[in-house]
Protein backbone atom coordinates (compact mmCIF):
# COMPACT_ATOMS: atom_id res chain seq x y z
CA UNK A 1 0.00 0.00 0.00
CA UNK A 2 2.51 2.99 0.93
CA UNK A 3 5.61 1.12 1.41
CA UNK A 4 6.44 2.96 -2.28
CA UNK A 5 7.97 5.21 0.54
CA UNK A 6 11.08 2.56 0.86
CA UNK A 7 11.65 2.95 -2.78
CA UNK A 8 13.66 6.12 -2.08
CA UNK A 9 15.90 4.39 0.12
CA UNK A 10 16.86 1.16 -0.89
CA UNK A 11 15.47 -2.48 -2.52
CA UNK A 12 13.22 -3.92 0.00
CA UNK A 13 11.88 -7.53 -0.68
CA UNK A 14 8.33 -8.31 -0.46
CA UNK A 15 8.40 -9.49 3.03
CA UNK A 16 9.55 -6.67 4.31
CA UNK A 17 7.48 -4.56 2.65
CA UNK A 18 4.70 -6.13 4.70
CA UNK A 19 6.82 -5.89 8.05
CA UNK A 20 6.52 -1.94 7.02
CA UNK A 21 3.45 -1.76 6.51
CA UNK A 22 2.89 -3.23 9.60
CA UNK A 23 5.01 -0.60 11.79
CA UNK A 24 4.19 2.43 9.62
CA UNK A 25 1.09 4.42 10.55
CA UNK A 26 -1.06 6.56 8.14
CA UNK A 27 -1.61 9.83 9.59
CA UNK A 28 -4.38 13.17 8.17
CA UNK A 29 -2.29 16.19 9.08
CA UNK A 30 -4.38 20.01 9.10
CA UNK A 31 -2.99 23.17 7.63
CA UNK A 32 -0.27 24.23 9.97
CA UNK A 33 -1.06 21.17 12.46
CA UNK A 34 2.46 20.83 14.53
CA UNK A 35 4.46 17.07 13.94
CA UNK A 36 7.30 17.98 16.52
CA UNK A 37 7.19 20.99 18.82
CA UNK A 38 10.56 22.85 19.37
CA UNK A 39 11.45 21.81 22.74
CA UNK A 40 10.16 17.63 21.87
CA UNK A 41 12.34 15.17 21.30
CA UNK A 42 12.29 14.04 17.80
CA UNK A 43 10.61 10.06 18.35
CA UNK A 44 9.63 9.62 15.09
CA UNK A 45 10.45 10.56 11.54
CA UNK A 46 7.58 10.69 8.69
CA UNK A 47 7.30 10.47 5.07
CA UNK A 48 5.39 13.21 3.00
CA UNK A 49 2.31 11.07 1.16
CA UNK A 50 0.33 13.97 0.54
CA UNK A 51 0.89 18.25 1.22
CA UNK A 52 3.75 20.55 2.06
CA UNK A 53 5.45 20.72 5.39
CA UNK A 54 8.07 23.19 6.38
CA UNK A 55 10.84 22.76 9.62
CA UNK A 56 10.94 26.22 11.23
CA UNK A 57 12.12 28.69 14.41
CA UNK A 58 10.19 30.63 16.08
CA UNK A 59 11.78 33.74 17.18
CA UNK A 60 10.31 37.41 18.93
CA UNK A 61 7.84 39.50 17.01
CA UNK A 62 6.60 36.51 14.79
CA UNK A 63 9.56 36.35 12.61
CA UNK A 64 9.81 33.02 11.15
CA UNK A 65 13.09 31.69 9.89
CA UNK A 66 12.30 27.94 7.73
CA UNK A 67 14.98 25.71 8.35
CA UNK A 68 13.85 23.08 5.64
CA UNK A 69 10.89 22.65 3.07
CA UNK A 70 9.31 19.42 2.36
CA UNK A 71 7.64 18.15 -1.01
CA UNK A 72 5.43 15.08 -1.10
CA UNK A 73 7.41 11.89 -1.69
CA UNK A 74 10.03 13.08 0.87
CA UNK A 75 11.51 12.01 4.32
CA UNK A 76 10.96 14.39 6.97
CA UNK A 77 12.75 14.70 10.48
CA UNK A 78 14.32 16.32 12.94
CA UNK A 79 17.86 14.81 12.26
CA UNK A 80 19.46 16.35 15.48
CA UNK A 81 16.42 15.84 18.16
CA UNK A 82 16.25 12.53 16.60
CA UNK A 83 19.35 11.16 16.83
CA UNK A 84 20.72 12.34 20.26
CA UNK A 85 17.18 12.18 21.85
CA UNK A 86 17.36 15.91 23.16
CA UNK A 87 15.23 18.73 22.59
CA UNK A 88 14.28 19.52 19.29
CA UNK A 89 15.71 23.25 18.62
CA UNK A 90 13.07 23.82 15.65
CA UNK A 91 9.21 23.10 15.12
CA UNK A 92 8.06 20.90 12.13
CA UNK A 93 4.65 22.00 10.95
CA UNK A 94 1.94 20.77 7.96
CA UNK A 95 1.78 24.01 5.37
CA UNK A 96 -0.85 22.97 3.80
CA UNK A 97 -2.49 19.78 5.30
CA UNK A 98 -1.99 16.09 3.95
CA UNK A 99 -0.98 12.91 4.81
CA UNK A 100 2.26 11.56 6.50
CA UNK A 101 3.34 8.26 7.38
CA UNK A 102 4.71 8.19 10.98
CA UNK A 103 7.68 5.69 11.60
CA UNK A 104 8.62 5.93 15.16
CA UNK A 105 11.87 4.94 16.53
CA UNK A 106 10.60 1.84 18.69
CA UNK A 107 9.31 0.94 15.12
CA UNK A 108 12.49 1.22 13.44
CA UNK A 109 13.94 -0.95 15.92
CA UNK A 110 11.85 -3.62 15.58
CA UNK A 111 11.94 -3.73 11.49
CA UNK A 112 15.88 -4.05 12.30
CA UNK A 113 15.67 -6.48 14.41
CA UNK A 114 13.45 -8.77 11.69
CA UNK A 115 15.67 -7.82 9.27
CA UNK A 116 19.16 -6.32 8.54
CA UNK A 117 17.95 -4.58 5.30
CA UNK A 118 16.07 -2.00 7.24
CA UNK A 119 19.72 -0.32 8.55
CA UNK A 120 18.79 1.25 4.76
CA UNK A 121 16.67 3.70 7.25
CA UNK A 122 20.08 5.13 7.69
CA UNK A 123 19.24 6.79 4.70
CA UNK A 124 16.98 8.72 6.08
CA UNK A 125 19.69 10.45 8.26
CA UNK A 126 22.41 11.15 5.65
CA UNK A 127 19.76 13.09 3.27
CA UNK A 128 19.05 15.38 6.26
CA UNK A 129 22.31 16.28 7.02
CA UNK A 130 23.73 16.42 3.22
CA UNK A 131 20.47 19.25 2.90
CA UNK A 132 22.00 21.35 6.22
CA UNK A 133 25.28 21.38 5.38
CA UNK A 134 25.70 23.21 1.53
CA UNK A 135 22.71 25.78 2.89
CA UNK A 136 25.13 26.59 6.10
CA UNK A 137 28.60 26.35 4.01
CA UNK A 138 27.62 27.60 0.19
CA UNK A 139 29.16 30.88 -0.86
CA UNK A 140 26.63 33.02 -2.46
CA UNK A 141 22.75 33.48 -2.83
CA UNK A 142 23.31 32.49 -6.50
CA UNK A 143 24.84 29.38 -5.31
CA UNK A 144 21.93 28.49 -3.07
CA UNK A 145 18.83 29.07 -5.17
CA UNK A 146 20.71 27.43 -8.07
CA UNK A 147 21.52 24.51 -6.23
CA UNK A 148 17.38 24.67 -5.70
CA UNK A 149 16.59 25.15 -9.57
CA UNK A 150 18.91 22.12 -10.17
CA UNK A 151 18.06 19.70 -7.90
CA UNK A 152 14.59 20.46 -6.45
CA UNK A 153 12.21 22.72 -8.37
CA UNK A 154 9.14 22.36 -7.26
CA UNK A 155 9.79 23.80 -4.12
CA UNK A 156 9.84 27.26 -6.06
CA UNK A 157 5.99 26.31 -7.47
CA UNK A 158 4.75 24.94 -4.23
CA UNK A 159 5.91 27.67 -1.57
CA UNK A 160 6.10 30.97 -1.59
CA UNK A 161 8.98 33.02 -1.95
CA UNK A 162 9.34 34.49 1.54
CA UNK A 163 9.49 31.30 2.59
CA UNK A 164 12.03 30.10 0.04
CA UNK A 165 14.23 33.26 0.54
CA UNK A 166 14.08 32.25 4.66
CA UNK A 167 15.33 28.59 3.89
CA UNK A 168 18.13 29.69 1.66
CA UNK A 169 18.99 32.14 4.41
CA UNK A 170 19.19 35.38 2.49
CA UNK A 171 16.30 38.11 2.40
CA UNK A 172 13.54 37.98 -0.34
CA UNK A 173 15.47 41.30 -1.52
CA UNK A 174 18.21 39.27 -2.32
CA UNK A 175 16.13 36.38 -3.63
CA UNK A 176 14.52 38.53 -5.81
CA UNK A 177 18.14 40.55 -7.07
CA UNK A 178 19.62 36.46 -7.33
CA UNK A 179 16.10 35.46 -9.42
CA UNK A 180 16.57 38.38 -11.89
CA UNK A 181 20.18 38.19 -12.60
CA UNK A 182 19.87 34.20 -13.51
CA UNK A 183 16.99 35.51 -15.64
CA UNK A 184 19.68 37.42 -17.59
CA UNK A 185 22.09 35.10 -17.42
CA UNK A 186 23.04 33.38 -21.40
CA UNK A 187 22.20 29.67 -22.02
CA UNK A 188 24.97 27.92 -22.12
CA UNK A 189 24.21 24.88 -23.74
Amino acid sequence: MHSGALNTIGIFSDQERILFEQEAKIRSIKKYEVLLEKGEVASSVFFNLQGLIFQHQQHEGSVTTVIDLHLENEWVLNQESFVSQQPANCSISSYTGGVVLELSIQSIHELIRQSISFLQLNKILENAVSRVFFFDNASTPIQKYQYVLDNRPRLIQAFPLKMIASYLKITPETLSRVREKIIRMPCIS
